[in-house]
């Protein structure tokens, strides 16, 4: 995994920049997903259970998605400076083990006097689908 990231300073965003990367999800991501999260409900572990529900296969955990927004902040927009202040979250569609997907983010506004912008999110799939959206609020540190 690429240790790179971006070094992009509070003055270098602007409005509207975007920043995407794909990832697949694996049975690895989420059987260490949910060893780091003590997650191991039957919809996201259990062929059988999951199998009954009406999704008729496991879905991956809404909070795996959710936690590669960090990735996103913390490594692209705006990476080496980036200080998480808060995060929402709406999970739209279930993403399944072999999905293809997209992390989008780009900056909706900035705010001079407190170094914060605000980024909308969204996670779809090779189909368009959104997976989940969000809005986050990021300090863009100067040391």
């Amino acid at each position: 995994m690429s240790k790179n990231f971006s070094e992009l300073t509070f003055e270098e965003i602007k409005i509207g920049l975007t920043k995407e990367f794909d990832l697949t999800i694996t049975q690895s991501l989420v059987d260490d997903f949910a060893k780091i999260s003590g997650d191991f409900s039957p919809i996201h572990m259990n062929n059988e259970y999951a199998n009954s529900t009406k999704f008729r296969r496991k879905i991956v955990h809404g909070m795996l998605l959710a936690s590669l927004l960090s990735r996103m902040v913390g490594m692209y927009l705006p990476g080496k400076y980036a200080l998480y202040s808060s995060q929402t979250l709406e999970f739209r569609n279930p993403c399944f083990i072999g999905d293809q997907i997209t992390v989008l983010s780009t900056v909706t506004d900035k705010s001079e006097s407190t170094k914060i912008i605000k980024i909308e999110s969204k996670i779809s799939n090779k189909q368009k689908d959104i997976l989940l959206y969000g809005e986050g609020k990021i300090i863009v540190r100067d040391d």
